[in-house]
């Protein structure tokens, strides 16, 4: 199964964006899958507020598990890190014309009215799953670079 196909698998079970993302990266990245799903639980929706999307921050925690940087001082991991996850914010947002979920979808799920709205029109169901394949998509190349 390619992480794409994964992503869209967990999607479909009910799992946030999110978690989507960065569970289909789990387990080549040193977590368990109960561990990612975990971890991203909470960011979906924008952070249940409509702010960056959930399938970039999972993207860019599955980026943050790869191009990892935990020690201080370590100045070259810490550019590297904040680079690639520049790269991939400009890419999704080139791709998608945004990363906040609110400019996304159209509704700001910070509002319960517009929440309420969004979810009775199904546009998390028809949407969404393009988010989480572009951000896969856009996470993968950035994985799969030797940098």
């Amino acid at each position: 199964m390619t992480h794409k196909e994964k992503a869209l698998s967990l999607f479909s079970q009910g799992f946030h964006c999110s978690q989507a993302v960065l569970g289909a990266f789990a387990e080549e990245l040193g977590l368990t899958e109960e561990q990612a799903l975990s971890i991203s639980g909470c960011f979906g929706g924008g952070m249940r507020n409509g702010e960056v999307c959930g399938a970039c921050t999972g993207a860019l925690m599955a980026l943050g598990l790869k191009y990892r940087f935990f020690t201080a001082g370590d100045n070259e991991s810490k550019e590297k890190n904040n680079a690639v996850g520049k790269e991939f914010l400009d890419s999704f947002k080139d791709a998608n014309g945004s990363y906040l979920c609110r400019e996304l979808l159209g509704y700001d799920f910070s509002d319960p009215v517009q929440q309420a709205a969004a979810r009775e029109i199904g546009i998390t169901k028809e949407f969404c799953p393009k988010m989480v394949a572009s951000a896969v998509e856009i996470a993968e190349k950035l994985i799969n670079e030797n940098r």
